[in-house]
């Protein structure tokens, strides 16, 4: 597109979706999980809803899975295996029936775990075929040290990347990643939250939190290992008069709880677990400090820019970071926080403690995160987006 002016890239993008609704272009979007809380794939598929497509997202049903109701139609399978190598196998196999079988005009895979299967149906099909890589997906940590597995899906990628025509990723350091290891560059759309017009209308009372102590939140999808809950669980040994709420799913969420009890943090520590976005929400926004502590592990986290930092944002509260180069520089650009440099539970007490204290810091940290959120939102970083989707059209 070219840089036209705001009023012609409305008009352009009204006369696209009159286009689309008429024409009733089909797309399916795939991810492997059960979609409740996957923020960016919700967000992308209102917006191509939005632009006049017919979005179906595809995903699994888990035994615990939440119930789902969206603008879009979803599908969720039930499937044998809930885990590992037999999961992807199954997932794929049943993905690719689905797609082969399913009406579309253009394939959105989500993640390297379901290329495979949206590749092969969209040369079968003739169907225009799109990637959005969420992460560095062979640099995570669940298979560094699982070479058969890291090969696997590495010969997945070296053979289809290089084929994709179109593609994206959540921020620029993986693009550039992709760019040194594959020789292709890729768009960006970075994973940033909406923007929170309908603020909350509960009070800590009405969600059963103490209104005498400064609330600590630390949400998410992804609460595993080397993501810095466990060294923050400790640290509240040594924070006063505050409560650290931990709300969202992962792999260290039950030795989380094993560890409250251990050190007797009950009444300092409460992990409420996984909750529909709307409800978490209302958490993080009764919240004084929100935490994002993933450790340089690995690839995939040391360039990782995870959507609750916008999450936090949007709630205005002041975010305290560890030093990975995409978060820091948001919350250093913007100055709406702190950033640590090591991951000593006695340092994250120390800077809770100060962030908590210090009311000058606090009164500009509010004033930032405003004007954060009015350039931080998926309003304007869906424009991108848009763009991507009409010259597909």
């Amino acid at each position: 597109m070219k840089n036209n002016s705001p009023t012609q890239k409305f008009y352009i993008y009204e006369k696209i979706k009159k286009k689309l609704k008429e024409s009733k272009k089909r797309i399916i979007v795939s991810v492997t999980n059960d979609l409740v809380t996957d923020q960016r794939v919700h967000k992308i598929s209102t917006t191509l809803t939005e632009m006049g497509f017919k979005v179906t997202l595809v995903g699994r049903k888990l035994r615990n899975s939440l119930p789902l109701k969206r603008n879009y139609q979803t599908v969720r399978m039930k499937l044998i295996f809930p885990r590992g190598g037999l999961f992807y196998a199954e997932y794929n196999i049943r993905l690719f029936l689905f797609l082969l079988y399913t009406k579309s005009d253009i394939l959105l895979s989500n993640d390297l775990d379901t290329l495979l299967a949206n590749y092969l149906a969209s040369k079968i099909k003739g169907n225009k075929l799109v990637y959005d890589s969420h992460e560095y997906f062979t640099g995570v940590p669940e298979i560094a040290n699982r070479p058969f597995v890291k090969k696997t899906w590495e010969n997945i990628e070296r053979w289809i990347f290089p084929k994709l025509e179109t593609a994206y990723t959540v921020n620029n350091s993986i693009s550039e990643l992709y760019k040194t290891k594959h020789n292709k560059k890729i768009g960006i759309i970075r994973n940033i939250s909406t923007k929170l017009t309908n603020k909350t209308t509960k009070t800590r009372n009405d969600l059963g939190l103490p209104s005498n102590k400064n609330i600590i939140i630390l949400q998410g999808s992804g609460i595993n290992v080397d993501r810095g809950a466990e060294e923050a669980v400790k640290a509240m040994q040594n924070v006063s008069n505050a409560l650290f709420l931990i709300i969202g799913s992962g792999d260290v969420i039950d030795s989380l709880s094993q560890m409250v009890i251990d050190l007797k943090l009950e009444d300092k520590v409460w992990i409420l677990g996984k909750l529909p976005f709307n409800e978490l929400m209302e958490y993080t926004q009764n919240a004084d400090l929100g935490l994002t502590l993933d450790k340089d592990t690995n690839i995939n986290y040391r360039y990782s820019l995870p959507n609750k930092v916008f999450d936090y944002i949007q709630a205005g509260i002041p975010v305290l970071a560890s030093n990975l180069v995409e978060v820091a520089n948001i919350v250093k650009s913007y100055n709406i926080g702190e950033v640590i440099d090591n991951h000593e539970p006695e340092t994250i007490a120390q800077k809770i403690t100060e962030m908590l204290t210090n009311q000058e810091k606090r009164l500009l940290w509010k004033s930032n995160l405003k004007i954060a959120s009015e350039e931080l939102c998926w309003e304007n970083e869906s424009l991108k987006l848009k763009q991507i989707y009409q010259e597909l059209c």
